[in-house]
């Protein structure tokens, strides 16, 4: 990533320092890849520092934690006050809202950069999400966008917001892609399980949806990884163990979701997906012990497929409204003020979740920069009606057949609450007050001198309970 963003940068006209711990990597490069470019070397970090222009803008790109804290007190010595310090790497943006206090009481201007778009990304344009101390942004915002991804001559890069909010948006967009991830995988094991399709039968269904509303960066890896055979011809996809790795940044979108009060149901369960897959030799052991309907399916295969491209893009409407409401509510919480059309765009192309639909995501919150719900859209709310019906099918289906489908299903379920009036949530607070006093309020119609309006209530359920409430009522 380091090396691609140097190369980027050189290609685009900029004077680069480049610098490594291991001091013999840096000579490496300069040797190699580097070789007639402007490109310079620095074999400490004095050397590094002494090197650059000012206000000096040094890029971290190095793990997530403890490391970054340990470079930063590294370089400070050598820096001067007005200096920027760029992180780019995945950090949580906590740690990020910290380190932008902490340098900019010192006289240090600090970004917290998500970068996304991965090697290939890095060296030919990537999408970068730039938040933090915003005195540094006139000094960075021509490199950082001439060096991102274009998409309609626009680059894929503006100023996110104060503190942490770069890294917040990163955080949200990786959460983004685990569901996406999640939900391809489903689609895959309905139609290879469910439906007993070939791998290069499904190749060719991505091959299809690449085409239509579904074209996407990760829809078209998918396509060529179960086009790719290995040496002996058979798919190498089916010999690779079904245990999920993970680096936390999904994690970190579920928790804060939670923390948030925000029902960010799909990337919640594509993140239990990982985790579940990883318990590998416990299921095999409950493949032997637990039962459960095998799939039978002997239906139109092109219809299936029709039913199943419309739920796929159901759920991702639905993933993506939740990231936003997420990053809404981020807004409102941490005092940022967030340009949602920017990030939309900043998504579009780069990085690992750019697709086409990113662009109606774009200009949905450009006519409406106050939209409160992406499926409040004339757009996605007419794409919701046309796909609700193969999308319960593809559910339905699978529930049948014994196919896990947590992400497709809690999108449903999702999209179902969301448009309900009236939830079961009315007996899940009674429920609390009979058995722990946490009170309740009354609906409008039936407020009255017993039931008081905007009021918490107590009510003694079964005559031996006392009157005094446990605490407040939260809802």
């Amino acid at each position: 990533m380091g090396q691609n963003l140097i190369l980027n940068a050189a290609d685009h006209g900029y004077t680069v320092v480049a610098f490594n711990r291991t001091v013999s990597k840096v000579d490496h490069f300069l040797a190699n890849e580097a070789k007639g470019k402007s490109i310079v070397g620095a074999h400490s970090i004095e050397e590094l520092c002494a090197k650059l222009k000012k206000p000096r803008r040094v890029i971290l790109l190095v793990k997530a934690g403890k490391a970054v804290d340990d470079f930063i007190d590294l370089l400070l010595p050598h820096m001067e006050p007005g200096d920027i310090i760029i992180d780019g790497g995945n950090s949580h943006f906590p740690d990020s809202n910290r380190r932008c206090r902490e340098l900019s009481a010192k006289g240090f201007l600090f970004v917290g950069s998500g970068v996304s778009g991965g090697e290939e990304g890095a060296r030919y344009g990537p999408s970068l999400m730039p938040g933090g101390n915003e005195l540094a942004w006139p000094h960075i915002k021509n490199i950082f966008q001439d060096i991102a991804a274009k998409t309609d001559g626009e680059p894929c890069c503006d100023w996110v917001g104060d503190e942490g909010a770069g890294h917040f948006v990163k955080m949200v967009h990786n959460g983004i892609e685990y569901g996406d991830m999640q939900l391809i995988c489903e689609a895959y094991d309905i139609l290879k399980r469910g439906a007993g399709f070939t791998d290069k039968e499904i190749g060719d269904v991505f091959a299809k949806w690449n085409k239509g509303v579904l074209d996407s960066f990760l829809i078209e890896i998918t396509r060529d990884i179960l086009y790719f055979n290995d040496d002996d011809g058979t798919p190498l996809v089916e010999k690779i163990l079904d245990t999920a790795g993970q680096k936390g940044t999904g994690k970190w979108t579920a928790i804060n979701a939670l923390d948030l009060g925000m029902p960010v149901t799909l990337i919640g369960e594509a993140v239990f997906a990982r985790t579940l897959s990883a318990i590998k030799p416990e299921r095999v052991r409950a493949s032997k012990i637990l039962t459960g309907p095998s799939p039978a399916f002997k239906g139109d295969k092109a219809e299936l497929v029709d039913q199943l491209e419309q739920a796929l893009y159901a759920s991702k409407i639905i993933s993506y409204a939740q990231g936003f409401m997420l990053i809404r509510e981020a807004g409102k919480e941490y005092g940022w003020t967030l340009n949602n059309p920017a990030i939309a765009l900043m998504w579009r192309g780069g990085c690992i979740i750019r697709s086409v639909f990113l662009g109606d995501i774009t200009r949905a919150y450009r006519e409406n920069p106050k939209l409160e719900n992406l499926l409040f859209d004339d757009f996605f709310h007419s794409a919701i009606d046309k796909a609700q019906a193969s999308w319960r099918q593809t559910v339905a289906n699978a529930a049948l057949w014994g196919i896990p489908t947590p992400a497709f299903s809690t999108a449903l379920s999702f999209y179902d609450g969301y448009r309900s009036e009236r939830l079961p949530a009315n007996l899940l607070q009674a429920q609390r007050d009979y058995f722990g006093a946490h009170t309740f309020h009354v609906l409008p119609e039936f407020v009255s001198d017993k039931y008081p309006k905007d009021t918490d209530i107590h009510v003694n359920w079964t005559g031996r309970g006392g009157n005094v409430s446990a605490s407040t009522y939260l809802a």
